[in-house]
């Protein structure tokens, strides 16, 4: 046969060689029989590296492979591949030859009648879809494929986001991505539904927006194609599924995924960085089972009073404009809106002088009737950051002040800044006050302009008054020090200010506009991606004129969007690599491959480059008497027992007895609670006990309760056990 050739050229080829290798006989007759063969995960996993190569010498940028590079994804074989003939792996005239020509027509069939469920229709949402298609993922007669998306398709999307064009902005992902796989493999029509729903306990029971496109296209027309009443991700849905795929960060998902014990594919991308991760039930660790280290972050003393680089000012002017733009508008909607937020906000810590300060501001003190006052406020603003706060450090600290040790106190990465002078006749000062006046009048609902001349005429009547140092203002030096904001009041301070807010009767339906940075004032349109909304433009000047104050050199507005937005590009090599990973995991689940060295996490630098594998860490296991258990594992109850019944059956069934139960958030049973309750509570059934402390009915699509229970064992001694599913109905 072609494979023994093959095996005898390879050992010709060997005895020519000084230093012999040994050669693996399975792995060269492997090469073989898959010869004939392609795969869409395997090409897009090469394709990936490939093109960053590419990229690599057409820049400049990043360092080469200088080596031979060898990949191989033998796992993903068939169970029973050593057993194919030709027969099985023979064409049939089929899109899928090249993928039978590996796998089998039989692994064909499974691969089609597979249920997957995609969380996210954004880069690496694209890409899976794609890598579905090619392999006819769900094309089978009890397959299918459903993609969630809340997202829209924004400009920026498309340099990444392959499936979309400029055409589809505005569109919504995963109708948008379904039916460009649909051009691609029509065998998919029929077999994917698109939704636009959070994965989450909302999502349980609603009405949900879905676009099936077989009913879409052969049953309703697209006026008659609307709202479907369904019950979307609840018991039956998660049940029906053979898996699920992340292709975003969802939690709930995650959760869902464990408690339905469903196999579970995460994947990432940061750039050139690349990460997946397989999670199989009763086999290995669940995502939340480990946590990455956290994120280097800039000190707050940095930000405050000491930057030395254009990210630390980037940084300061962005949270300027969520303290000036969009926290405040937030907390006077709240103020007004709910009866005890400032009760509720006296008790927690922080500095309540501020808050109530602020809530004076934006209701009394500098509340705008008019545009012009809104740049009186600028204006303002302008002198308090630039130049009143700088004089106040500069107060605080001279240029001539030493430390306790004797060295200049402005030395080394600590830059002594210098006072802004206002000068309408500098590009930057007008920026400033044209974006912090026109984001001012957005958050009252105010027509802004734009017009430099209107600003100078309005600008020359401002005054603006001259600074006086405040002295006992306290200024955090170093990261560890514990200081506040703020000097602290005392109850007198805070009930004058109190006093002087009015009362939420006499503005009935007044609302603030909060100016949120990643959403656009016009609906549909990511801020980000709209150059006339001041966002960008606010966080630039801003930006800029703090790096004048600190003398480091200014950015433009391209890199200032660039880091503000924390936008680290996604590269389509990255994702096609990701997602071929991520593809090749899910063969190896389709075959229901129980062995834990059979699947493989990946860690992957196109950049460097590095390309890590590892096999999936093994679930932790805890152990209460004789009896192991892991995250994978729980007690399942049948029927709806009463508290007692309950009792009875883990004291007897598991010789456990319980001290606490509870259902969420709500206490059902405790050993300490008063015995007239115990006893009232231990007769009713556990649905209707649920009800009765949670005070809310349990709805009809439920058909098990999650119960958290706290246990003693034989000697008494508290001990971990698995939670317990209590099914109510069949």
């Amino acid at each position: 046969s072609d494979a023994n050739e093959v095996y005898q050229l390879a050992h010709r080829i060997n005895e020519t060689l000084q230093d012999k290798a040994e050669l693996d006989e399975k792995l060269i007759k492997q090469l073989s029989y898959q010869a004939s063969g392609d795969l869409s995960p395997m090409v897009a996993v090469f394709g990936g590296l490939i093109a960053q190569e590419v990229l690599k010498a057409a820049s400049g940028k990043f360092h080469p492979i200088r080596q031979y590079f060898y990949f191989d994804s033998l796992e993903s074989l068939p169970s029973n591949a050593d057993k194919f003939t030709e027969d099985d792996t023979a064409p049939i005239g089929s899109r899928y030859d090249g993928q039978i020509a590996v796998f089998g027509r039989e692994f064909q069939d499974r691969i089609a009648n597979t249920n997957e469920f995609l969380v996210g229709a954004g880069a690496i949402g694209c890409e899976m879809l794609k890598n579905w298609a090619m392999i006819g993922l769900g094309t089978g007669p009890r397959g299918r494929i459903t993609v969630t998306d809340m997202d829209t398709i924004e400009k920026s999307n498309l340099n990444r986001q392959f499936l979309f064009r400029p055409a589809d902005v505005g569109k919504l992902k995963s109708e948008t991505a379904a039916a460009a796989i649909a051009k691609m493999n029509p065998e998919t029509l029929g077999h994917i539904k698109a939704h636009q729903d959070r994965v989450g306990p909302e999502t349980e029971s609603m009405i949900s927006h879905i676009s099936d496109h077989f009913t879409k296209q052969r049953l309703l027309s697209s006026l008659e194609f609307s709202l479907l009443v369904m019950h979307v991700y609840d018991d039956d849905f998660f049940e029906s599924l053979d898996g699920v795929t992340n292709a975003l960060d969802n939690v709930d998902a995650r959760e869902r995924c464990v408690y339905f014990r469903k196999p579970l594919l995460e994947s990432g991308t940061l750039g050139t960085k690349g990460n997946t991760q397989v999670v199989i039930p009763f086999l290995t660790e669940s995502y939340g089972s480990s946590q990455d280290p956290p994120e280097k972050s800039i000190p707050i003393c940095t930000l405050k009073n000491f930057p030395n680089a254009i990210e630390h000012t980037i940084q300061w002017s962005r949270d300027l404009f969520e303290g000036l733009f969009r926290q405040p508008a937030e907390n006077v909607n709240l103020y007004l809106s709910q009866p005890n937020f400032i009760e509720t906000s006296l008790k927690q810590s922080g500095n309540q002088k501020e808050l109530l300060e602020s809530l004076r501001n934006f209701l009394v003190t500098e509340k705008p009737l008019s545009f012009d006052e809104c740049i009186h406020w600028a204006r303002l603003r302008f002198e308090e950051f630039y130049n009143n706060n700088i004089q106040q450090l500069l107060f605080n600290f001279p240029k001539d002040s030493v430390t306790s040790t004797g060295t200049l106190f402005w030395s080394g990465p600590k830059r002594a800044p210098e006072p802004i002078q206002f000068n309408p006749d500098d590009e930057i000062h007008m920026e400033f006050i044209v974006t912090a006046a026109n984001l001012h009048a957005f958050n009252y609902g105010l027509k802004g302009e734009t017009d430099r001349a209107y600003f100078r005429r309005v600008l020359a009547d401002v005054i603006v008054p001259e600074f006086s140092p405040k002295k006992g203002v306290t200024i955090q030096v170093q990261e560890n020090e514990n200081v506040q904001a703020g000097a602290t009041a005392d109850q007198d301070e805070l009930d004058q200010i109190l006093t002087s807010l009015p009362q939420p009767s006499t503005l009935a339906g007044f609302r603030l506009n909060p100016v949120d940075f990643e959403k656009c004032q016009c609906r549909g349109q990511a801020s980000k991606d709209d150059d006339t909304n001041f966002h960008i433009d606010f966080i630039t000047a801003g930006s800029n004129l703090r790096a004048i104050n600190y003398g480091i050199a200014p950015a433009d507005r391209h890199k200032t969007k660039f880091i503000a937005g924390k936008i680290i590009p996604a590269i389509a090599t990255t994702t096609a690599m990701v997602t071929g990973l991520v593809c090749l995991e899910l063969y190896k689940i389709i075959d229901n491959k129980k062995e834990l060295e059979a699947y493989k996490n990946g860690f992957v630098n196109l950049a460097l480059p590095f390309f890590g594998f590892s096999e999936p860490i093994a679930m932790p296991k805890l152990k209460y008497h004789d009896t192991e258990f892991s995250l994978w594992d729980r007690f399942d109850v049948k029927g709806d027992l009463t508290l007692q019944e309950f009792l009875d059956y883990f004291r007897n069934e598991h010789q456990l007895d319980v001290t606490m139960l509870s259902c969420g958030v709500s206490m059902l049973y405790s050993f300490f609670m008063p015995k007239k309750k115990l006893e009232e509570r231990k007769g009713m059934k556990m649905s209707k006990l649920v009800e009765n402390v949670s005070k809310k009915p349990i709805p009809d699509y439920v058909r098990a309760l999650v119960i958290e229970i706290c246990v003693n064992d034989r000697s008494g001694e508290d001990v971990e056990v698995p939670y317990v599913r209590v099914s109510i109905k069949s």
